[in-house]
């Protein structure tokens, strides 16, 4: 994988990291682009959209791009007219077929999280109304604010505790990676970090 622009969602973490990926006209994806930086065996490996122009010393040349997830999910593809495209740079040309791909990943982290377990509102809205009077209270006294989020940690690995161990007796690790929305080595190791038990175990 070479060097490219990816994006995450907060919650989710490494479990679901995205990018604009590229489809060639015969509907395979192309590897990295090797930039040599003329210094012999040195250089960068670059998987970035915008560098598949087909031009010389570039990679080959696009025919789509689609929102690519690294949970495995693919979004469609939006075709670059390259007959419109001509001579301009693809960045700027194919901007809008990338802003596409990143509107159809946004839709496909919704969707995600309308599959894990959902909070019950009363959470939802006391850690919302938390999150909201920390952020006023750092505008007007930053050192209580700091300690308010470190009582959020200590509560957090309080609770988080008793929680991890529950998840751990009920459910093996495949059925909590799909109610936490997360891929399994990312859930094993936040239910280990919780509840204070190696990963590995």
């Amino acid at each position: 994988m070479g060097e490219r622009e990816t994006w995450t969602a907060e919650e989710f973490g490494r479990s679901h990291v995205g990018w604009v990926g590229v489809v060639l006209a015969d509907g395979s994806v192309p590897g990295p682009v090797f930039f040599d930086s003329g210094s012999g065996s040195s250089g960068r490996s670059v998987s970035q959209w915008s560098v598949y122009d087909g031009r010389r010393l570039r990679g080959p040349r696009a025919a789509a791009v689609r929102a690519v997830c690294s949970c495995g999910w693919a979004g469609p593809e939006h075709g670059l007219d390259w007959a419109l495209i001509g001579d301009q740079d693809l960045a700027e040309a194919g901007d809008g077929q990338a802003d596409a791909c990143v509107r159809d990943w946004d839709g496909h982290i919704v969707a995600v999280g309308a599959t894990t377990t959902p909070l019950p509102e009363a959470i939802t809205l006391l850690m919302e109304r938390l999150e909201e009077e920390i952020e006023k209270l750092t505008k007007t006294a930053p050192v209580a604010a700091v300690r308010a989020a470190r009582r959020m940690e200590v509560t957090a690995v309080r609770v988080g505790y008793w929680a991890a161990n529950g998840a751990r007796a009920d459910l093996s690790t495949e059925q909590a990676a799909t109610a936490l929305g997360l891929n399994e080595d990312a859930t094993r190791s936040l239910l280990a970090r919780l509840g204070g038990w190696s990963r590995y175990a």
